[in-house]
């Protein structure tokens, strides 16, 4: 079976229905989603740590690592911290995050609309202190939710065109904008709360990703869900465009009970496009399994009268089985 032939000859011709579909999908996607969280009381506790070492000086540093000794990990000696005071690198990214956050209110606002929703359907959540810092672009820590401490890498958020991400990887440098930061903040809490698949099947992986993407449906309505999966608005359109293909592919190859770790690589984790092993590959978004699972779990909610809870803890198998996923044409 070919990924190419009358279907993807008919895509300009589509074009527009599928953005009109896409529209219509999208505010029923919101409306299924949405729930009254006006009534339930958070507090968001953000400290702007990030601010607070710019400002310091080798003087008032010992009172900031008493206020924040978890900062100030015990093997590195008091040196370390007033060397890095004024290393010209920590001081030219404190200015960077300074411009691009000079103040946290939206992002407080999107901060506690999630911690709302979380706390809608898991009532013995308790928000987090929320923790802005500089973590020197370690990008694939940006977000670390420990306990009672939500710390998030602001320099992590200067948009793909940021300087400091020349070098990187265009895939990797595009989700390191502040539009993606809510989402990743709901994607580390997703994660807690979601276990591992116990069968180390492809399709099991597939609807493990679709529930950490459902659940951010739930979590972050507000958002697109281009922000959601952390794609592109034409990726997300190829997504769906070809959704029906890109379904029959898996079949057909066998992929679905397959136990084979390239899969993995090939369309689950992070990378520049998902591989087919066709010439179209470069126009394909990566981690395209992730989009499939997605939408076969949102199947099974739309077919089947469960709690999100009760979804999330439910078999992969048993909701691809009653899921009754039919990819769109």
């Amino acid at each position: 079976m070919k990924l190419i032939g009358n279907y993807f000859d008919m895509r300009k011709s589509l074009f527009i229905l599928l953005i009109i579909t896409g529209l219509v999908l999208g505010c029923e996607s919101k409306e299924r989603d949405a729930v009254d969280v006006s009534n339930i009381n958070i507090v968001v506790n953000v400290v702007r740590f990030d601010e607070m070492f710019a400002e310091a000086t080798e003087e008032t540093l010992p009172e900031l690592k008493n206020t924040y000794p978890y900062l100030f990990p015990k093997q590195y000696p008091d040196s370390i911290w007033v060397a890095k005071l004024t290393n010209a690198l920590q001081v030219e990214l404190e200015a960077e995050v300074g411009s691009a956050f000079s103040d946290f209110k939206e992002e407080e606002k999107d901060l506690e609309l999630l911690f709302k929703h979380i706390k809608y359907y898991f009532p013995k959540f308790e928000e987090p202190s929320v923790i802005t810092l500089i973590s020197e672009v370690r990008y694939p820590d940006r977000v670390i939710l420990a306990d009672s401490l939500l710390l998030i890498g602001l320099d992590n958020y200067l948009g793909k065109e940021h300087r400091f991400y020349q070098g990187m990887q265009k895939y990797i440098s595009f989700g390191l904008d502040k539009q993606f930061l809510i989402s990743d903040v709901a994607n580390s809490f997703a994660k807690k709360m979601i276990p591992s698949p116990k069968s180390r099947t492809f399709l099991a992986k597939l609807i493990y990703s679709g529930k950490l993407l459902y659940l951010k449906d739930r979590l972050i309505p507000f958002t697109t869900d281009a922000q959601k999966i952390g794609y592109s608005p034409e990726h997300l359109t190829w997504a769906e465009e070809n959704e029906e293909q890109i379904w029959r592919h898996f079949v057909e190859n066998e992929f679905l009970y397959s136990t084979d770790n390239t899969l993995d690589r090939r369309f689950l984790l992070p990378s520049p496009f998902s591989k087919f092993k066709l010439e179209l590959d470069s126009e394909s978004p990566g981690r395209i399994g992730r989009y499939m699972g997605w939408q076969i779990v949102r199947a099974f909610m739309d077919n089947n009268e469960l709690t999100l809870v009760q979804m999330l803890n439910l078999p992969e198998e048993e909701i691809f089985k009653k899921s009754n996923y039919k990819p769109r044409k």
